[in-house]
């Protein structure tokens, strides 16, 4: 069996010692830059199944790296970082991140998150290219294209991430009823959530200010307390 490749873009050494004797264990190829030009440089000119992306790099820095890499592929990003801020989690989700892991973290974590990100990647492209055409959904001026993975509101067009378009569609196809943070981490991320659900948070927050008239007051989003989270219609 051909094994998986990752690259990690980190600029400590140590560090990138450390993670490469865990993902080489696990049976991965491993890569790496300790620069972010020239990560982005190779992320794009190599296939990875998986890139593992310091913020804090020379050269561009790791929000640069992700925005400009989620412009081209899809590819599992997950970003690593001592910055412990709110808004740092925030930023780098909404760029397009599929996780965020901060130092210190333990590198079997490390490792066990690399290997279930590239199992979801795979499972929704097979899904993708197997399954018949979705039906589109229509909410008043919101409209999801399902076949196009692409969404119009007022017949202009919204840019939303691979997980905000993912989260949007299945809650919008499960109208009024209620999910949880872990049922949607779960369902969209394929995987257990961490003991830190924020990741949840941050997309449905996003998704507000992207679609919604006055995101304090959502049309569509509801809260539910104490319970989750709703696609009104």
């Amino acid at each position: 069996m051909t094994k998986k490749k990752v690259l990690i873009v980190e600029d400590d050494e140590l560090i990138v010692r450390i993670e490469t004797d865990y993902l080489e264990a696990a049976r991965f190829t491993v890569a790496a830059e300790t620069n972010g030009t020239d990560g982005f440089r190779r992320m794009t000119s190599e296939d990875f199944d998986a890139v593992i992306l310091d913020i804090m790099l020379p050269g561009m820095n790791g929000y640069d790296v992700c925005r400009e890499f989620r412009k081209v592929s899809s590819v599992p990003v997950i970003m690593v970082t001592a910055r412990r801020e709110d808004e740092d989690k925030i930023q780098g989700l909404g760029l397009g991140a599929d996780d965020y892991v901060e130092k210190p973290f333990s590198p079997a974590v490390l490792v066990a998150r690399v290997e279930a990100h590239i199992a979801v990647h795979e499972r929704l492209l097979a899904e993708a290219g197997k399954q018949p055409e979705k039906t589109d959904i229509y909410a008043g001026p919101l409209v999801i294209l399902q076949g196009e993975r692409s969404v119009l509101l007022n017949n202009e067009e919204i840019s939303l991430t691979v997980k905000e378009f993912e989260l949007l569609a299945f809650l919008a196809g499960n109208p009024n009823l209620v999910f949880s943070k872990n049922e949607l981490f779960r369902t969209i991320w394929g995987m257990d959530p961490l003991d830190d659900n924020s990741t949840v948070t941050v997309h449905i927050n996003r998704l507000r200010q992207k679609i919604e008239e006055d995101p304090s007051e959502p049309r569509y989003i509801l809260t539910v307390w104490g319970a989750g989270y709703k696609f009104s219609i």
